[in-house]
């Protein structure tokens, strides 16, 4: 993997971060690829509430990968080991093809990105950087523990979407088979465990931006 040094990632994380908030993604692998599956080509009819509820989930996710990018980037920012550097990087760049995915769908059901993503990012990219301070080994205890509780997220998407709506389905299957990966690679990498009372501050922390995003 290519080393990354500080003033690299310091221009690749304002880079990252207008690519983020502004450019169209675009997608280096396609749901079906990662679940070695036919591709969907087609969702069933959709009423109007059932497209404007899976636009809503679609925005959350979106939302969601957003904040990966930036936690990922902080994440970078704040270790010294360059091989660690660039194992965060990798995994932000593995999970671009997320935000590509959110995005394109959202359009196709006639959705919109969050108005707070700027403010999302940016809470996202402190909270990666900070918890990196404490340690390597607390920042992939930190990462792995986010993947988990996205999985978790993913999983009632997948109770809440329409059953027709066969697209976002395989997206957020696709999804949540990447944050399993990336869970065990950081697990793999030496992750520390998260005590409890900061995964209990995490899920409250993502409840509140989940049920902000599902409108704004």
């Amino acid at each position: 993997m290519r080393m990354h040094s500080t003033s690299d990632l310091l221009l690749g994380t304002i880079g990252r971060a207008i690519h983020t908030l502004c450019a169209t993604p675009a997608a280096t692998r396609s749901p079906a690829q990662v679940l070695q599956q036919t591709t969907v080509t087609n969702s069933g009819p959709l009423s109007e509430s059932e497209q404007a509820k899976a636009a809503a989930l679609m925005r959350v996710n979106h939302v969601g990968e957003v904040c990966a990018q930036a936690l990922y980037q902080g994440h970078a920012l704040s270790t010294a080991d360059p091989e660690l550097k660039a194992f965060f990087m990798a995994a932000a760049q593995e999970e671009s093809d997320h935000l590509a995915w959110t995005k394109g769908r959202l359009d196709q059901l006639g959705g919109r990105v969050s108005a707070l993503n700027p403010i999302w990012y940016a809470g996202a990219l402190a909270i990666g950087y900070l918890s990196g301070r404490f340690g390597d080994r607390a920042s992939l205890g930190f990462m792995r523990e986010t993947e988990r509780q996205v999985e978790a997220h993913l999983d009632s998407h997948l109770e809440d979407l329409p059953e027709a709506d066969l697209l976002s389905r395989q997206i957020v299957q696709a999804m949540k088979q990447d944050e399993q990966a990336h869970a065990e690679a950081a697990f793999q990498q030496g992750a520390s465990p998260i005590p409890e009372p900061i995964q209990w501050v995490m899920r409250k922390s993502a409840k509140v931006m989940t049920k902000t995003a599902y409108y704004l």
